[in-house]
């Protein structure tokens, strides 16, 4: 391994995503000197960069905003704030502007208005852009350079980050005004496309300074893909009919409403699918729109509109759930001082309650939570004096700094962790009991893990902090279920089938060795009686 790297600046962005380029671009025209550090290669990795995406563009016209924030009220559960709701819909609308024009995206022309269509992007095209324009901006990007943990100074402020350069075989230090965690949500490694380096490395960072989170109960998305397929496009199969292993209709089962169903079905036998809903011109947009969706099915032959073919579903977690790091303020400030975040690695609550999905309000959130995070942050380093390297202590504990070496080793936590959160008996289908046996396994597996998981060195220290991620988030997931004793957005309870209108509330967790949950009120939303 050779001598470290050590860097110092203002502020420091972790993730290389839509948010985290977002953030990179406002920080760095707020007038400060940023370092964005990803830990794949920035514009590629992540769940945006391989695929078109949706976003929740609306003009700025009342009624279409008024429709646009009633369209999910109640599948999330009436616990968005309709305050932030306005604001991400003003910045999304602003933003999507500054990327064609700033930017220099190429948003496709309506023939019939000549006016530029930026109801959506393609993620490729998008990520590359976003590189480009940071890099002009003077950002500096250090890829293949995962964060392993936070910096903190004698207050307990957040004053940087630590990580290592698996490129370089070299560990890194960065000491910064602020930090910004946009490092997307937990997908379990699943397998589902792009979510690879979605570990809930970024959370356990924040709880190990201080960090809470909210909606973590909101971490159970599945996205339907064709069996041995990694691409979760669950909003095409909209226009699918799903059928039994013996050709009969599966009555009910839906990708919106539906899921349910086959994944109950799964448990027994082959589900199959066939897009035949889907008229000529929905089929020409279709693959105009996804061309990767149809490649899978090109490459085997399968022409997914008049074949049936066998589907599954793929654990999403907190990509497409909506829990994450609580934020306290417009800047997306967190609870911790110095402390940013956006993106997937946020509560995306505030403007989705319960329920969301790929793209759409994930996108336009990505974009709006990184933009006040990055100017938030740049605004914060501004106050702070002189932040010196000798007067940090690295914050990581589990994973890292274990109390004693043991044979214990990340695949093994790995597997057992996973055995928890990917089954649909387990994840998808809960009830009280099934939920406290699965979170006394977790506390299990913590106990031993944060005792005793041997980091090793180089990419050995990256895959013991991963499972360390992974047994966190379903910690936080698992106790936040358990404490709501209802089912509303996407937390379905079989012992508790209807929404109770007294838990409408946020609910609040955290905590390491001992993990906690409270709850907190849901401000500016609509709610209606059960």
């Amino acid at each position: 391994m050779t001598e470290p790297l050590d860097l110092a600046t203002d502020v420091l962005v972790i993730g290389g995503g839509p948010a985290g380029t977002w953030a990179a671009l406002n920080a760095r025209k707020a007038g400060a000197d940023v370092i964005l550090v990803d830990k794949g290669y920035c514009g590629t990795s992540g769940a945006t960069a391989p695929s078109g995406t949706g976003v929740w563009y609306v003009a700025p016209d009342p009624e279409q905003r008024a429709k646009a924030k009633a369209s999910r009220e109640a599948l999330g559960g009436y616990l968005a704030d309709h305050a932030w709701m306005d604001r991400v819909l003003d910045r999304t609308h602003e933003n999507m502007h500054l990327l064609g024009d700033e930017g220099r995206y190429p948003f496709p022309v309506d023939p019939d208005t000549g006016q530029q269509i930026r109801t959506g992007v393609q993620g490729p095209e998008y990520m590359r852009r976003m590189r480009a324009w940071v890099q002009r901006l003077g950002v500096r990007i250090l890829d293949h350079s995962p964060a392993l943990e936070l910096s903190v100074d004698r207050d307990g402020a957040v004053r940087g980050a630590a990580g290592y350069q698996r490129q370089a075989d070299r560990d890194y230090r960065i000491t910064a005004g602020a930090v910004v965690i946009a490092s997307g949500g937990c997908a379990f490694l699943s397998g589902a496309l792009g979510t690879n380096v979605d570990t809930g490395d970024g959370a356990l960072m924040a709880a190990e300074v201080g960090a809470s989170f909210s909606g973590m109960e909101f971490a159970n998305a599945y996205g339907i893909a064709a069996a041995g397929s990694t691409i979760t496009k669950t909003a095409y199969y909209g226009y699918a009919t799903f059928f039994h292993a013996d050709g009969s209709v599966l009555e009910g089962a839906g990708s919106s409403k539906g899921r349910s169903i086959i994944a109950k079905t799964l448990q027994n036998e082959p589900v199959l699918a066939q897009l035949d809903r889907a008229d000529a011109e929905v089929q020409r947009q279709m693959r105009l729109g996804q061309p990767n969706f149809f490649l899978q099915f090109d490459r085997r032959g399968i022409n997914p509109f008049t074949d049936k073919f066998e589907v599954t579903m793929l654990a999403e977690g907190t990509v497409r759930g909506t829990g994450g790091i609580d934020v306290v303020d417009d800047t997306c400030a967190t609870s911790v001082p110095g402390l940013y975040a956006a993106g997937d690695a946020a509560t995306r609550e505030r403007i989705c309650g319960g329920f969301t999905g790929g793209g759409s309000h994930n996108a336009a959130w990505a974009m709006s939570s990184g933009s006040w995070a990055g100017r938030g942050a740049a605004q914060f380093a501004r106050r702070v004096t002189e932040v010196r390297a000798r007067d940090l202590r690295g914050a990581g504990r589990a994973g890292l700094r274990p109390a004693q070496r043991t044979e214990l080793d990340a695949t093994a936590v790995l597997a057992a962790a996973r055995s928890e959160l990917i089954p649909y008996e387990k994840n998808l289908f809960r009830n009280g009991v099934g939920l406290q046996k699965s979170i006394d396994e977790l506390e299990s597996l913590w106990t031993a893990l944060a005792f005793g998981l041997t980091p090793g060195t180089g990419t050995e220290r990256i895959r013991a902090r991963q499972a360390a991620a992974i047994t966190a988030v379903g910690r936080w997931a698992y106790h936040s279920a358990s404490a709501r004793t209802e089912t509303r957005g996407m937390s379905k309870r079989s012992d508790h089938p209807d929404l109770d209108p007294a838990q409408h509330h946020h609910i609040l967790t955290g905590g390491l060795d001992e993990v906690w949950t409270r709850t907190a009120p849901v401000r500016n939303s609509v709610m209606v009686a059960s």
